[in-house]
């Protein structure tokens, strides 16, 4: 299974972003799906997953502001990103779940200016 992400780059405070991420390959089933990130210095946090059946959930310092949603027919996962802040700048990476394992892309820069 392969893992592409998409849709990142530079924005001001307050701006919006959508983060597309597509997976592709020998998929049967796809479970759960996330959005993680890693800002320099820091470890890579959760910042929102989704179920198979649409179920969500997101850090706090997200809420309100990040919707996930994903279309299972394309198995594609997107993360519409709201009134960034400069504190959301990191590398933002998907997992992506299948038959119980774990695949990861290889990150899309998000960068907020202000």
């Amino acid at each position: 299974v392969q893992v592409v992400e998409s849709g990142g780059g530079l924005v001001q405070a307050g701006g919006s972003l959508r983060l597309s991420c597509a997976a592709s390959g020998s998929i049967f089933s796809i479970n759960a799906m996330g959005w993680y990130r890693q800002a320099p210095g820091k470890q890579r946090e959760l910042v929102a997953t989704i179920g198979s059946a649409g179920s969500t959930n997101y850090r706090d310092s997200v809420k309100g502001r990040f919707t996930i949603s994903r279309d299972n027919a394309k198995n594609t996962m997107y993360l519409q990103m709201n009134s960034l802040k400069r504190e959301d700048t990191a590398i933002y990476y998907c997992a992506v779940t299948e038959r119980f394992r774990d695949y990861w892309g290889q990150g899309t820069q998000v960068t907020v200016s202000s």
